[in-house]
């Protein structure tokens, strides 16, 4: 008995060491409870250039490697159809933008040390609790470039947000629709 009580209390703390972590790991994003209206805007494409005394930062949606995901699709396949994978884009502790499809959005930012987070909006829970992280330490008058992914599995997906060098970065925008995104609470 004596043995059991001590397990089950080493397990509870494992767990709260990994709650903390996760939670730590989630104050790059904003308030869980803001979700974004996301359009496409295919007349506009507006690629501006740093200044010089902040950093820009662009978010590209990628789904360009899966342009068919979802085509002809039956019902046990809706689950991984992520072409309309709305994705809202977290920067130490609030929400910054959003992307649906192959799309992209900027950002002005200080220099510094900065952590981002991405997060799957979606009315699926296992989705809506999708995470990716990733850290930038922006440098005024420069230019970073992160990809958004989600890939299909055959029963699940793949959820990443990497920086990317700035030739693919630019190719990347330019094979994308520009977002207009609109938070809502």
């Amino acid at each position: 008995m004596k043995g059991a009580v001590v397990l089950i209390l080493f397990v509870a703390s494992a767990y709260a060491q990994d709650g903390a972590a996760v939670a730590a790991a989630e104050a790059a994003c904003g308030p869980r409870e803001v979700n974004f209206d996301v359009k496409q805007d295919t007349t506009k494409r507006p690629i501006p250039e740093a200044d010089s005394a902040k950093a820009l930062l662009y978010v590209v949606e990628d789904l360009g490697q899966c342009p068919d995901c979802g085509r002809g699709m039956g019902l046990g396949q809706i689950a991984t159809d992520v072409r309309g994978a709305l994705t809202k884009v977290g920067m130490d502790g609030s929400w910054v933008g959003a992307n649906q499809g192959s799309s992209y959005f900027f950002l002005s930012v200080e220099p510094g040390e900065h952590h981002l987070c991405m997060n799957w909006q979606s009315r699926m829970a296992e989705r809506s609790r999708a995470y990716a992280m990733a850290n930038l330490t922006a440098e005024a008058g420069k230019t970073y470039y992160f990809r958004a992914r989600v890939f299909p599995g055959e029963h699940d997906y793949s959820f990443d947000l990497d920086l990317v060098n700035s030739d693919q970065g630019k190719f990347l925008v330019a094979s994308s629709s520009f977002s207009v995104w609109r938070a809502r609470k």
